[in-house]
């Protein structure tokens, strides 16, 4: 119940704003922006012809390859660069050149080095990803307390079981956030390199529906489930918070 009432505000705010969009399509007349119920229909056409799963599908395939590579990728440097100064004079100063360059500006490299097909968004996706990863890994190394790693050196804990049983414990929770945030950024950039470079997807949805018909319903209905999904994922981020080697982290 308590969490029940915690959710009221937040419904009740969805709620007023569907009225609202419902009550200016009205008063409008518009012929082309829907209502709310020209959007439930337009979905359930998308379900019953079996395309909506086709394309949430495609986008979450599309994620998960682009976001693994990126993790796989991504933490490992980012301990290493946080724990060998070398490492991170070296490579720092290229990362925060190439990371502030949008990722919607790699779509005409990414077609060019890997065409038309799935390896293009992969790419964007792990392109974009990628940094927010190493980032807050590094930083997460940087912030260690150095008590932990005094009274592990007067232990005389080797620098192996140092790093291993101290530092990356210490580091996780920083790594979660850096996940979150890749993972958010992933699913924008999937959506946008669907628009330009696929035939499937849910950012195609939305552009197809647009060119074939003027079909605003399912383009409306392509940017609710697209907000639906991010959410969805990251919740499913948020439960790796809940861990026990990183609960010490969230404590309420």
């Amino acid at each position: 119940m308590s969490r029940l009432r915690q959710s009221l505000p937040g419904i009740a705010i969805i709620v007023l704003l569907i009225a609202a969009w419902w009550m200016s399509v009205i008063a409008t007349r518009s012929v082309i922006f829907p209502t709310p119920w020209q959007v439930v229909t337009g979905t359930i056409e998308l379900i019953r012809d079996g395309t909506l799963w086709m394309h949430i599908g495609a986008s979450l395939g599309r994620v998960g390859a682009g976001f693994s590579l990126a993790v796989i990728v991504g933490v490992p440097l980012g301990l290493w660069m946080g724990w060998r100064r070398g490492a991170y004079d070296t490579l720092n100063p290229l990362f925060q050149i190439l990371r502030p360059i949008s990722p919607i500006a790699w779509i005409p490299i990414a077609i060019l080095w890997f065409g038309v097909g799935n390896a293009s968004p992969i790419y964007l996706i792990f392109i974009s990803s990628v940094f927010p990863m190493i980032v807050q890994t590094v930083a997460g190394v940087h912030t260690i307390e150095k008590r932990y790693l005094r009274a592990a050196e007067n232990f005389g804990v080797s620098r192996y079981k140092l790093f291993t049983q101290v530092v990356i414990p210490a580091v996780l929770p920083q790594i979660i956030v850096g996940m979150r945030i890749g993972l958010g950024v992933a699913w924008l950039v999937v959506v946008a390199a669907e628009m330009i470079a696929l035939r499937s997807g849910l950012g195609y949805l939305i552009i197809d529906s647009r060119n074939a018909g003027n079909r605003y319903d399912l383009v409306i209905a392509g940017m609710i489930i697209i907000g639906l999904i991010g959410l969805l994922l990251d919740g499913l981020m948020r439960l790796l918070e809940g861990l026990k080697i990183v609960r010490w982290r969230y404590a309420h």
